[in-house]
């Protein structure tokens, strides 16, 4: 019986669109958006932000010396937050499955995409379990942060179903135990979790 449903956040909750970043960083250094976009995209620093390797100070500093970048951290943080619009439709199912089951968020995220964009989610207060690839240390497809959900939820695998927008992550919950869904559209989504006998 399933009792929680874990949600990823980005592409799922919140549209993302990391070239609003590159175009406005474009704006602070002589190179161009392509090349500003293969050398951020292109190096480690996103993926070590993402795992809590670097602090939010770090990562600032080092894409700033990376891209050449004349910008305030002001400025670099609004750039960097300002991508994401909500998915309307996600939001009203998680409002919907709120009365009646658990709910969790497992992201690779970061601590300002946390702090400054997630956790001021309309809907974030709905979620009992939160788990994040820069406090637990892993991202997706890892399994830990998966186990870390479950741990939070104090529920077995098989009870519960983790929703994501890339293939990949919702088949390395599948491989634990847990009911991966891979999310394409609402219409899509709102099809699985009646197939798994979720009540919506």
């Amino acid at each position: 019986m399933i009792k929680a449903i874990i949600f990823d956040f980005g592409n799922v909750i919140y549209k993302f669109n990391n070239d609003l970043f590159i175009e406005k960083l474009s704006s602070y250094s002589e190179k161009t958006f392509h090349e500003l976009n293969e050398l951020l995209y292109g190096s480690v620093l996103p993926e070590q932000y993402e795992t809590g390797l670097i602090s939010s100070e770090h990562f600032f500093n080092d894409v700033k010396k990376l891209c050449n970048l004349q910008i305030s951290v002001s400025s670099f943080k609004n750039a960097f937050i300002n991508i994401f619009t909500p998915v309307q439709e996600t939001l009203d199912i998680i409002d919907e499955l709120k009365p009646r089951y658990r709910l969790g968020l497992l992201s690779n995220t970061n601590e300002w995409h946390f702090h400054y964009v997630i956790k001021k989610c309309e809907i974030y207060n709905c979620f009992e379990a939160v788990s994040l690839s820069y406090i637990v240390r892993e991202m997706k497809p890892g399994s830990g942060i998966y186990l870390h959900a479950l741990k939070k939820l104090k529920l077995r695998p098989e009870e519960c179903v983790y929703v994501d927008d890339i293939k990949e992550y919702a088949e390395a919950a599948r491989r634990i135990g847990i009911q991966g869904v891979h999310y394409r559209s609402h219409g899509q989504l709102v099809d699985e979790l009646k197939r798994l006998g979720i009540a919506l």
